[in-house]
């Protein structure tokens, strides 16, 4: 299921920074950001280090990056941008997904991620839907393909690690009284917890949240 927000008209130009370590994917993603109003790429780099000297010194909106670079882990550049500039945007893309990827990138604070397996159409509804302030994921894990793109406001971290935790039991069926009682908290304060959740990821009832964990990878199908 591939779902999209629609950015507001009249956006402000928004200046992205690509770190891609492939050079013939660079260009694929260049020409493929190409298509997108409003926006100009400030930096493009084949290698992390000097990629995020760049972000840190000239702050961009928003960062595409590899997550295998041959210098530096993309894991680590989004980890050092995200602490430095909590406003920027991370895009994730990588040819290595696994099922708790979506997990870790989003307990990072990582605002979204392809596959480079996927349509490089993906890229464009990436970059929209994060730019809206939501969140997208799209995957092919054991041969299953999976997209999710979630409108929500914008923040840091989608989820706390306590909130990442508490999604995951709802997910599995567990009801307040029975996670309260799992991880020592009071029904009130995971009641609390849900609710925080649900309007993070723009859901209302325990069906979407399910699927929604399913989709990013927090629980199996």
């Amino acid at each position: 299921m591939l779902l999209t927000s629609v950015p507001e008209k009249n956006q402000r130009n928004l200046r992205v920074v690509v770190i891609e370590d492939e050079t013939m994917f660079r260009q694929l993603i260049l020409l493929t950001l190409g298509k997108v109003k409003a926006l100009t790429v400030i930096g493009e780099f084949g290698l992390g280090k000097p990629g995020l000297q760049f972000c840190l010194r000239d702050k961009p909106d928003m960062l595409v990056v590899d997550l295998m670079l041959p210098d530096l882990n993309g894991m680590e550049i989004a980890r050092e941008v995200r602490k430095a500039l909590p406003e920027t945007k991370i895009l994730v893309i990588t040819a290595h997904p696994s099922e708790r990827l979506p997990a870790d990138l989003m307990a990072l604070g990582v605002n979204g991620y392809v596959d480079k397996t996927e349509p490089i159409e993906y890229v464009l509804s990436a970059v929209e839907t994060v730019r809206a302030g939501g969140m997208f994921f799209a995957s092919k894990v054991r041969g299953k393909v999976g997209a999710l793109a979630v409108q929500r406001k914008p923040m840091d971290v989608p989820l706390t690690e306590r909130e990442i935790e508490i999604a995951r039991l709802v997910a599995r069926g567990q009801m307040s009284k029975e996670i309260a009682a799992t991880l020592n908290l009071s029904v009130r304060t995971v009641e609390k917890h849900r609710a925080n959740i649900m309007e993070k990821i723009g859901v209302r009832e325990v069906a979407s949240l399910t699927r929604w964990c399913i989709q990013t990878g927090l629980v199996e199908d």
